[in-house]
């Protein structure tokens, strides 16, 4: 009843239903909820974040990122061919041309400034480009005014019609507008620090207190690169929009997954971030100290973790917090094991993690697959496929027939991406007495010079007590040397392999002289005649600088013996008649090895008696596989033919020099000879400057003022050599000096007006045809490349071997080729253009220490000078390799497709097993020995397997497949036979790369 009444009530039709009630407000408009026709803003009504939207907005920024790399690389290619062409202008940032006759005149602007600057950088060039711009642009000052922020810009005086010039097209350039200065404010502060942090601290359980480690941590930079590669296989596995929302979808779970191998002694104060703007790298460390106590608080749930790094984070880094909270205790053992002092202290926290249920994370940690990171669906499918087709057998010693069940393994993820580049050290311990000092864009580390090995009691073995017929390989020299003297009876006295690692300058020449003496006395009759065709020496030196003048030093000196001394080089080809009339052939790796691959010319290489083999530390180089290469064959040939070649090694001083040793097969009792800095002819005091200053330009011009500051120490008292690495910046670098001095009126400082060697420089300007070094020589400055004149070279160096030049501007082609040494030695910047890889990289090690080993004269200085002006995430490698810190790594897995067909044409290897074999002579046998982790070993292949057959064989069969893959041999899989394809000996013989095979065929 009650109800019935209720829905008659609603349902009655009443006289005032119809009517519309309505309110005026104090606007004037209605409040009701029909709309009324007028737009209305959307603002703080409509969500902006909507399923997808996230990963939408992330992924375009990705390929923004790679594409900005990719045409910084272009663009520089295209500056230093001195192509006014530049790259798309749309995704870089800064200023962009909206037009084409504003991309034209940018293009020429850029293009005239780095002729100005001679620099061909583009990201430096751009800066500048844009900081002209606003002079030339800004209202207020007039035309003529312009021209002097704008040399001071250039750091160096223009004409009026170079000028006249800029002001044009920045006429011309009409879309360079106002709003380009808030875009221009926005990217300056998107880079918050360049570089890295460098941490120093005192080891509280060092004998003094006083030694300082230098950790580096890695760079913002790389950890994008890492992310854009763990992208690419997203990236090609999904195709459209629908196929990436999906993937999404179903990797959402994953979106906080954190690699265990990513995670190093520093991650969390590397990802966190600074907490405050002005955060001191000191700060930052007790920051990340903190949240890692939190982290590892068993008392704490993660929800009460979590509140509280919110709490310490201000509100801020939500994604940080939520991936740390995520992965807790991978964060926390990860980083314990990245600090472990040693394999003590390691196993304990490795029993720890398996007693608190944490195994999951160890296996993690020693998962042969190298930073697998989230693969794309089809990587995932892919590797799915491969377990259940071959399976994951553990790893152990097994006859060939078990062999045959092999993995394919990743190569390119196996190997180390930064080449020579790579440390493999987690710190390094500087000498007592190490401080650093910082400075406004850049900061300085000092290290002091060894305290010299007292050598009182080590007689000197005089060229008069040798043989008679030896004495005449030392005409010049009354005695040899601390170092020869104490090598003196295993190198010419014995046939034993040798390993020198000793300084730069300690004389390793006279060592390499007195094997080959050794040799020719081997030959010898009773007569004191020598059988001249019984024998060949082979000197494998690295760069065709030294090459030259090892030839020219060895031909001096072996004359008297009838011997002849040839090079064989790229530029310097031998015919047969000659390599059968020359007995010492002085040679680089990749020549040598071209020559022992040829099954035809072994007629002459089973003739080779000594082998020596001169900066044996190429092996961390990207060049190091051929060195191993070669090595390996040798010792091959040795077992073959039962025929003895001896090995000598000589190298600069290593840490890991047992394991060159081992690779050698030398003696540690009777053939290693280690020699560290304190056996250094002069100690060296060293210098590292890491710049810090973001802006490129800046950082361009604030090494030349570093670098002045440094020169002007020195002025006055010492000579200095300033290397540079383009002939171009030689001639820009010394007149930048020069115009410096003349500013601060310091000239008089180099070079005092009236003396005698104002005089001499002012006869000599005359005699050169350089017009840089005509405007130099006056004022006591000179340059040296190879671009010059042979008679102007020969004269520069005359006169800095002198005195009479004090500040030399030089390339390496002085450090090299002509023995020239200076007491300080400046190296202005560590980055050099590599053509073939078509970008800036990194000086390589052998470079670096034949520049810093012309630092100090024997014959004058008690110690010498280094310095390295270099970027602040560079230090810590500098640091480690001058003062022997830089382990010996094996780069041979980047290049065992080539190596392996090689062997394979020549015939030594001919199924897998031999080619297991055959690895097993190389280094990298030697250094998954002893460092398996780094070789994606784990230590339970290492417990079932300890000689490594199934890893080996696992390589091998990765090689072999892309060979086959290539055309390049026929790989029989069942058999595991190699077949030689035509394809394979072109490859071998003209040392063509198996991905340019198949390209062009």
């Amino acid at each position: 009843m009650a109800e019935g009444y209720q829905r008659t009530q609603r349902t009655e039709y009443r006289p005032a239903a119809n009517l519309v009630i309505s309110q005026k407000t104090d606007d004037g408009k209605k409040p009701g909820l029909e709309p009324s026709g007028e737009p209305e803003s959307l603002a703080s009504r409509v969500q902006s974040i909507k399923m997808g939207d996230r990963y939408q907005r992330t992924k375009p920024e990705i390929k923004k990122r790679k594409l900005l790399q990719s045409d910084h690389e272009s663009a520089t290619k295209r500056l230093k061919k001195g192509s006014a062409k530049l790259p798309e202008f749309q995704n870089q940032a800064g200023y962009v041309p909206k037009t084409r006759e504003t991309r034209e005149a940018y293009s020429q602007l850029l293009k005239l400034l780095g002729e100005q600057l001679g620099v061909a950088d583009y990201n430096t060039v751009k800066d500048a480009a844009e900081e002209a711009l606003d002079i030339l642009k800004d209202s207020k000052l007039k035309d003529n005014a312009k021209i002097a922020p704008i040399q001071e810009l250039l750091n160096h005086s223009i004409t009026q019609e170079q000028f006249r010039k800029l002001l044009d097209l920045s006429i011309a350039i009409t879309d360079y507008a106002a709003d380009f200065a808030e875009n221009k404010m926005q990217t300056d502060t998107i880079d918050s620090s360049i570089g890295v942090s460098v941490v120093f601290e005192d080891d509280d359980e060092s004998d003094d207190g006083n030694d300082l480690h230098t950790r580096v941590l890695k760079n913002d930079k790389d950890e994008a690169a890492d992310e854009e590669e763990e992208d690419e296989g997203q990236d090609t596995a999904v195709k459209g929009q629908l196929a990436t929302l999906e993937e999404d979808d179903d990797e959402g779970e994953d979106d906080s997954w954190l690699d265990a191998h990513a995670v190093d002694a520093y991650w969390v104060q590397r990802e966190m971030g600074p907490l405050d703007e002005n955060e001191e790298a000191e700060e930052a460390q007790k920051n990340a100290e903190k949240v890692l106590s939190l982290l590892s608080d068993e008392g704490m749930d993660t929800q009460n973790v979590e509140k509280q790094l919110v709490l310490l984070f201000q509100y801020k880094n939500f994604e940080f917090i939520k991936t740390v909270c995520k992965n807790r205790w991978k964060v926390v053992y990860c980083t314990r094991l990245a600090r472990a002092e040693d394999e003590i202290e390691r196993g304990e926290i490795e029993k720890e993690m398996e007693s608190k249920g944490h195994a999951p994370i160890l296996e993690e940690l020693q998962s042969t697959k190298a930073k697998e990171g989230k693969q794309g669906a089809e990587a995932r499918e892919f590797k799915k496929t491969q377990r259940t087709q071959v399976g994951y057998a553990p790893a152990r010693a097994m006859p060939e027939e078990d062999l045959k069940t092999r993995t394919m393994l990743d190569l390119e993820s196996i190997s180390f991406e930064q080449g020579g580049h790579f440390m493999s050290n987690k710190k390094c311990e500087l000498p007592h007495g190490s401080f650093r000092q910082s400075r406004k864009g850049y900061e300085e580390v000092h290290v002091p010079a060894v305290k010299p090995k007292d050598t009182s009691d080590i007689e000197r073995v005089k060229i008069s007590s040798l043989p008679k017929w030896a004495q005449r390989g030392f005409e010049d020299f009354e005695s040899l040397n601390i170092i020869q003297s104490k090598m003196y009876k295993a190198a010419f006295s014995s046939q034993e392999n040798l390993l020198l690692c000793a300084p730069t300058g300690a004389g390793k020449t006279n060592v390499a002289m007195l094997t080959i003496l050794a040799e020719l006395g081997k030959h010898m009759n009773e007569e004191g005649e020598f059988d001249l065709d019984a024998f060949k020496v082979v000197y494998v030196a690295p760069m065709k600088a030294l090459v030259q003048e090892v030839a020219a030093s060895f031909q001096g000196r072996l004359k008297n013996y009838g011997i002849n001394v040839r090079e064989l080089t790229g530029d310097r080809q031998m015919t047969k008649a000659q390599i059968d009339d020359t007995q010492v052939i002085v040679t680089t790796p990749e020549k040598w090895d071209i020559v022992t691959r040829k099954s035809g010319d072994r007629t002459y290489t089973q003739l080779v008696r000594l082998l020596i083999i001169d900066e044996v530390h190429l092996l961390h180089d990207h060049r190091g596989p051929i060195l191993e290469a070669i090595v390996a064959r040798t010792i091959r040939q040795i077992e073959a033919t039962q025929e003895m070649i001896r090995i000598i090694g000589l190298s600069a001083t290593l840490p890991n020099y047992k394991d060159v040793a081992h690779f050698l097969r030398v003696s540690r009792d009777n053939g290693l000879f280690h020699f560290d800095n304190s056996w250094r002819p002069v100690p060296l005091q060293q210098q590292y400057i890491g710049i810090t200053e973001k802006k490129p330009l800046k950082r361009f011009q604030l090494m030349n003022e570093i670098c002045y500051e440094k020169v002007m120490e020195q002025a006055g008292k010492n000579q200095v050599m300033v290397f540079v690495h383009s002939r171009k910046d030689s001639a820009k670098t010394a007149r930048a000096l020069c115009d410096m001095a003349l500013q601060n009126e310091t000239l008089e400082r180099f070079l005092k007006e009236g003396s005698a060697g104002a005089e001499i420089l002012r006869e000599s300007k005359d005699q050169v045809s350089s017009a840089d070094l005509k405007d130099l020589l006056p004022y006591g400055f000179g340059i040296h490349h190879a671009g010059m004149p042979n008679r102007d070279r020969k004269m520069v160096e005359d006169l800095f071997r002198e005195g009479h030049i004090q500040v030399l501007v030089c390339t390496a082609t002085l450090a090299w080729g002509v023995n020239l040494p200076a007491h300080t030695v400046i190296i202005k910047g560590t980055q050099i253009y590599d053509p073939e890889q078509g970008k800036w990289t990194e000086l390589s090690a052998l470079d670096v220490m034949q520049m810093m080993g012309r630092a100090g004269r024997p014959q004058y200085d008690t110690r010498g000078e280094g310095i390295i002006i270099t970027s602040h995430a560079e230090l810590q490698y500098y640091l480690s390799l001058m003062n022997q810190q830089l382990p010996i790594e094996s780069q041979l897995v980047s290049q065992l497709p080539d190596l392996l067909n090689a062997e394979i044409v020549l015939g030594t290897v001919q199924n897998t097993k031999e080619a297991i074999n055959w690895l097993g002579y190389t280094y990298l046998y030697v250094r998954m020995l002893r460092a398996p982790g780094l070789y994606s070993v784990t230590k339970a292949d290492m417990r079932e397997d300890t000689l490594l057959e199934q890893h080996r064989a696992d390589l091998i069969h990765t090689a072999a497949s892309v060979l086959d893959k290539n055309n390049l041999i026929k790989y029989d899989r069942k058999t595991g036979v190699f077949q030689v394809t035509d394809l394979g000996r072109v490859a071998s013989h003209y040392y063509i790369h198996h991905s340019s095979i198949n390209a062009y065929n």
